[in-house]
């Protein structure tokens, strides 16, 4: 039986030149810094070219890795400032964008939901729509909290604010998210009552 090796033993491995090792924790903790890179970007091209960033310059720094905390939280730190970097050039790369097609675009996105009849979607489906029409840091809070299970304090070192901080902004994060959630659900809603 193949015992599995911790993040930090990976690692150690990386450093002492065996590079193949890092493949294992790309494998490892792709899929989450994928979804958070969504949760910024919005769109799957954009996101994946975050998400291989942040792998490409994980893999550099290396070496800087100190074990003060755990790699998911150092990595998730890399995710969101390689997003963060990513959007403020891409926002100088396009003209803005008019109000009213923005509107189009969400009325479009919705009426895709009523479209559907909303046919017994789960409610993982419509809490990752939700999730995707928050703001970006309302949505990494969330993501990091719920879905990466990370703690007020480990949050907080990844998008380098106090815990406090990090305790406001998710309880307004989570009613903002309920609101998306009763805007998304509203017709669901009208037809149970």
């Amino acid at each position: 039986m193949e015992q599995k090796l911790t993040d930090l033993e990976l690692i150690q491995n990386v450093l002492n030149g065996d590079s193949a090792q890092y493949a294992l924790l790309v494998k490892r903790h792709q899929r989450f810094v994928f979804t958070l890179a969504l949760r910024f970007a919005k769109n799957r091209e954009d996101a994946e070219e975050i998400a291989q960033d942040c792998f490409v310059k994980a893999y550099k720094a290396l070496g800087t890795f100190k074990q003060t905390a755990k790699f998911s939280t150092w990595l998730y730190t890399i995710t969101y400032t390689t997003a963060m970097t990513f959007l403020r050039k891409k926002r100088l790369d396009t003209s803005s964008i008019n109000d009213e097609e923005t509107f189009v675009q969400l009325e479009n996105h919705t009426s895709i939901f009523n479209a559907n009849g909303y046919e017994r979607q789960d409610s993982h489906k419509f809490l990752n729509q939700a999730i995707h029409l928050l703001m970006p840091d309302d949505a990494a809070i969330i993501t990091l909290f719920y879905q990466g299970e990370q703690s007020l304090e480990e949050i907080g070192d990844t998008l380098n604010m106090e815990p406090n901080t990090i305790k406001v902004k998710l309880h307004r994060a989570r009613q903002r998210l309920k609101e998306k959630l009763q805007f998304l659900l509203k017709d669901e809603v009208k037809e149970l009552l």
